[in-house]
Formats: C-alpha cells, sequence, structure tokens
C-alpha cells in the first residue's frame, strides 16, 4: 500500500510540475490566458484517469495481466549475437593475416588458413540449430562488417601519412588491398557461405536431422571449392601462371576440409549444446532459399 501510494505521489508531481511549465509557457507565448484555461479543463480529465493504478503499472514497466508476448521468430538470441561477433571477427582477422605468407612443411599457403575455416564451422553451428535463414542473417552480416573495416582502411590508407611516420610501406602492404583482390575476395565469401549454408540445410531435410559429420564435412568441400574457384582465378589470374592456379586451389581446399575434420569433434559438441540451451532444432522445410531475403527470419 506505502508503495502504491509512492507511485502515486511520484506520478502527481511529476505531471504537476509538467502542467505547469506548458501553462506559464503557453500563456507566456499567447497573452491570451482565457484560451489556455480552456484547454487545461480539456486536458485535467485525462490527467486525472491516468492516475489509476493501472496507468501506473504500464508506465513503470509492468505488463499487463493479458497482454500477449510478442513473437520471437524476427528475434535472435544472445548466442547467435556472440557467434555473429565471432564470425564477423575471424573474416576481419583473416583479410589481415591473408597478407602473410606461410609455410607448413614444403607447401606455401596464406595466414589467413589459420582462421578462415573458424567462419565456416560457426556458419555449420548456425545453419544446423537456428537454420539457414539465420545462416543467411550471419552470411550478410558478416559480408557487411567486412566490407565496412575494408574501406576503413583503404580510407586510412589513402590518407598522406604524418612527416615523421615512416611505416607507410608497412600499412600499405596490410591494408592497401588492390580492387581486384578485394572484388574477388568478397563475392567468392558469399558464394561460398550460401553454398556451404545450403549444401548443409538441404541435407539435414533429406537425412531428417541424422548424419551431422557427413553433411558437415561435405558442405565445407562444397563451400570452399567454389570460394577457390572464384577467388583463385579472379585475383590472382595472369599473375600466378596458369598451371600453378589449380594446385593452390586443390591445397585450399584439402587443408581447409582438414581442418574442419580435425576440430569436428568439438563443433559436435557445441552443436549438441546450442540444441539444448536454446531448444531450438530447425528443419528448413518450405522456406526461401533466396539470398536477398535478409530480414526473412
Amino acid at each position: 500500500m506505502r508503495l502504491h501510494l509512492i507511485y502515486c505521489f511520484l506520478w502527481l508531481t511529476s505531471y504537476a510540475r509538467l502542467i505547469a511549465i506548458i501553462f506559464f509557457y503557453e500563456c507566456r507565448k499567447s497573452g491570451n490566458w482565457n484560451n489556455v484555461i480552456q484547454c487545461f479543463t480539456l486536458f485535467i480529465p485525462q490527467f486525472l484517469l491516468s492516475l489509476h493504478p493501472n496507468s501506473i503499472h504500464r508506465v513503470l514497466g509492468k505488463p499487463r495481466k493479458k497482454q500477449e508476448m510478442t513473437t520471437e521468430k524476427n528475434q535472435v538470441s544472445v548466442l547467435f549475437m556472440l557467434f555473429s561477433i565471432l564470425f564477423c571477427v575471424c573474416l576481419i582477422a583473416a583479410n589481415v593475416l591473408e597478407t602473410k605468407q606461410i609455410a607448413i612443411g614444403t607447401i606455401s599457403l596464406t595466414g589467413g588458413l589459420i582462421v578462415f575455416p573458424v567462419s565456416y564451422i560457426i556458419n555449420d553451428c548456425v545453419c544446423e540449430v537456428w537454420g539457414y535463414r539465420k545462416a543467411r542473417l550471419l552470411i550478410w552480416t558478416g559480408f557487411a562488417m567486412n566490407f565496412f573495416f575494408v574501406g576503413l582502411g583503404a580510407l586510412c590508407d589513402a590518407i598522406p601519412g604524418a612527416p615523421y611516420w615512416t611505416n607507410q610501406k608497412g600499412f600499405h602492404e596490410i591494408f592497401g588491398l588492390a580492387p581486384r583482390i578485394a572484388a574477388a575476395s568478397f563475392v567468392a565469401f558469399l558464394v561460398g557461405s550460401f553454398v556451404n549454408a545450403y549444401v548443409m540445410s538441404k541435407m539435414k531435410i533429406r537425412d531428417k536431422g541424422r548424419h551431422f559429420s557427413a553433411r558437415a564435412i561435405l558442405s565445407t568441400v562444397f563451400g570452399e571449392s567454389a570460394d577457390s574457384l572464384i577467388f583463385f582465378p579472379l585475383a590472382l589470374g595472369g599473375i600466378v601462371p596458369n598451371h600453378e592456379l589449380p594446385k593452390l586451389m586443390l591445397w585450399q581446399v584439402v587443408l581447409k576440409t582438414a581442418y574442419e575434420i580435425v576440430v569436428l569433434p568439438l563443433t559436435i559438441r557445441i552443436v549438441n549444446y546450442l540444441k539444448r540451451h536454446e531448444g531450438a532444432d530447425v528443419y528448413d522445410n518450405d522456406i526461401s532459399y533466396n539470398v536477398l531475403k535478409i530480414f526473412n527470419l
């Protein structure tokens, strides 16, 4: 009871201050006190009705008893948000790490191999648990953040450095991506990621949820193959000898797929945990696979 009286008192004093401010402002502005008084005589009954306890509860954030919960189909969970953040970080890190050439035995590769396959693993987890539509949102979000990062890097690279700064060459090597390579990277990412998600989704329906390991591996093979078939010819065609391009593409697919197989036990544990925690195991029956329907969740 005391709490209710306090709420009423606070509500009343707040309205009183608001009325007083508006009243004197309007009177001073118009110079016609009679019209302003008539206006407030119409307003006061509404003010008194607003003092009803139900109104106070609504203002203070307490829901009505019969208020229905809003639908959750167009919402995302905290875990999905965290996976999206990690996905974007992996893509941006891959862009930076790609600038270094590394050697694994006698095989020369780019540093992006360290982190880029993680994005496919995340894609598998999201598509398996939340479905293709959430994976589509994830892919476009990653693309937008990656594009934003590359754009900022290119802008900063184009701005002249300070006279005392001597690292322009090194900075340009990391952030000064040639437009051809950047475009090839973006297109290859989109195609490869959507192929990966599509294969995961279709195989899950076909297998009725069984054989997760098989579809995780096969979706990576198809996705990475599409990525390599687009990226290497567009980005390095005419630069790398033609007879070397197939070798580069093959090694990329083989090593990234091997990466997926090595971490598959961890991926399975993560997927099982997500399904239990989220209470979700989506089957993409009768959905549109149109990649442009981003907000159709």
